[in-house]
């Protein structure tokens, strides 16, 4: 098996360099075996994504990395060029939208089998995803927090409703069987919203052979290799010698990682970071929530500093803002979002009173130490509640995900009765859905393992979801100390009450989870 994908990688990379993909400069004569060398090579990263692309050679900043030609980029306008019959049908549908018609236009191809001039592409791209709209009944019921569960339901039948609407379209062109159901089309669907780049011609997008091999790293995560600095030399005016050009200056600076040149007629990839020989070269796709990663991608970050959690609130707090409720949340590190802490702070003011506030509340800044102790104690009390009435605990999340770490690894669960009830009773609802106990054995089916992985990332969803309320905790019991710890002995009969009973810390990821009790 290992040994037919090599060949067909290889067989790709050779197709793609004939196509005009390249890592090389432009003034370089691109390899003829392969479109990637010396720039870049495909690798495996088994913790960070899987397969990527690594750094064949130290990379610097702004450097062109990668370069796909127009005519190597799948877009329907491309599609119905080569294919009359295509072209012709499509205009009978005009009703569908851009995504629709590039969905079916993609299953068109795979309909064509070894036919299709983009078949040693179409043969890299995974058999199924595990974006929100692949998510099974008990795979949605495993996010647990209401908004996540809604979303998840929403992108199900939204995939279903415009496979139905697409159907007369894919039946006129006669595809095979297999590819006018659902599962296809969630494939396809699949395919595009974790695969397609921008276009400025086109809503859809296009398919980029090699350019979608790039793993993703969130913005704004740079680490310090971002800085402008070769063999521990600073990238600067005065040194010439490593300056070919303005052009070369202006890329250091790119802001961006991709994009569509009309100059070139090309997609060019630019480095966002410097690279060392060997390292996983990232692509920032945007900016994301780990819940808009899994809806879109199919995968999420442990750590994403672009994280979001949202709590709920009292029909009386949405009415106090004037922001839209999507700026209502905490963030990674346990810090309300200024417009959260804002509205909290102004709900905290006497209602008679809250009119002659408003202008300091705008302004960011603290009313009173009365008044930001009451809002970091509901705040606490609030992310305690929310966790509180949740089915499981952080911890018991983060054992469950070992536990299935170690099924999939030699088919053994521990004693369901030594589990949580809360755990036993998910574990053994999951197993009996897929039919996986037979006469005593676990049976792990490809589908199941599918099944299995979509799971789990339910379940680091909703651990790092709990693991923000908890940082909101800490947070707000920081700042209740640090007010207290300035004030005099007599406020403190004031600020001094128990926000919640007892913490106990525990590791996971490496990172520490505070549970309430």
């Amino acid at each position: 098996m290992e040994e037919a994908e090599a060949l067909s990688l290889k067989s790709f990379l050779k197709w793609a360099a004939e196509l005009g993909i390249s890592d090389t400069p432009l003034t370089s004569t691109p390899l003829s075996d392969s479109c990637l060398g010396h720039s870049l090579f495909v690798s495996t990263f088994p913790d960070a994504g899987g397969r990527g692309l690594a750094a064949a050679r130290d990379i610097r900043k702004g450097d062109l990395i990668l370069k796909v030609p127009n005519g190597a980029l799948m877009t329907s306008q491309s599609l119905m060029i080569n294919d009359e019959v295509l072209s012709i049908v499509v205009k009978k549908h005009p009703s569908l939208s851009s995504t629709q018609i590039l969905a079916v236009a993609l299953l068109n191809e795979v309909n064509k089998g070894k036919s299709s001039r983009w078949w040693p592409y179409l043969k890299q791209f995974p058999r199924s995803y595990d974006t929100l709209a692949d998510f099974g009944k008990l795979e949605i019921q495993a996010l647990q927090i209401d908004d996540a569960i809604w979303a998840a339901q929403k992108a199900s039948l939204k995939a279903e409703a415009e496979w139905k609407e697409a159907s007369v379209l894919m039946h006129d062109l006669k595809l095979k069987p297999q590819l006018l159901t659902l599962k296809a089309w969630l494939w396809a669907s699949g395919s595009i919203s974790s695969r397609t780049m921008h276009i400025p011609w086109d809503e859809a997008g296009c398919l980029c052979p090699v350019g979608d091999f790039f793993n993703y790293a969130a913005p704004g995560d740079e680490t310090s290799n971002s800085e402008d600095q070769v063999a521990g030399k600073t990238f600067s005016l005065q040194e010439d010698s490593m300056l070919k050009s303005a052009t070369e200056l202006a890329a250091a600076h790119r802001l961006i990682d991709a994009g569509y040149e009309e100059n070139v007629s090309s997609y060019c990839f630019y480095a966002r970071r410097n690279y060392g020989k060997g390292e996983q070269v990232l692509l920032s796709y945007g900016t994301y929530t780990n819940l808009e990663l899994l809806q879109h991608y199919g995968f999420l970050l442990t750590d994403n500093p672009n994280d979001k959690a949202f709590i709920p609130l009292e029909p009386d707090i949405y009415s106090l803002c004037s922001w839209e409720n999507e700026l209502l949340y905490i963030q990674p590190d346990g810090k309300p979002s200024f417009a959260l802490l804002s509205t909290v702070r102004l709900w905290a003011v006497p209602q008679n009173k809250r009119r002659s506030f408003l202008h300091l509340v705008y302004s960011g800044n603290r009313l009173s130490a009365h008044n930001e102790v009451a809002a970091m104690r509901w705040m606490a009390k609030k992310c305690r509640t929310t966790l509180d009435i949740l089915p499981t605990t952080a911890e018991e999340d983060g054992k469950l995900l070992v536990i299935l770490d170690k099924f999939q690894d030699i088919h053994q669960l521990v004693e369901i009765e030594e589990m949580p009830p809360a755990l036993a009773s998910e574990l053994c609802a999951f197993l009996e859905s897929k039919d996986m106990l037979s006469e005593g054995i676990y049976v792990l089916s490809s589908v199941a393992s599918r099944s299995i992985e979509r799971w789990k990332l339910a379940i680091q969803w909703r651990l790092n979801y709990k693991n923000i309320l908890c940082n909101c905790i800490v947070h707000c019991t920081e700042v209740i100390n640090g007010i207290i710890s300035s004030k005099d002995s007599e406020y403190e009969e004031i600020f001094i009450k128990p926000i919640f009973k007892s913490f106990s810390y525990f590791f996971f990821f490496g990172h520490p989870i505070f549970e309430i009790h």
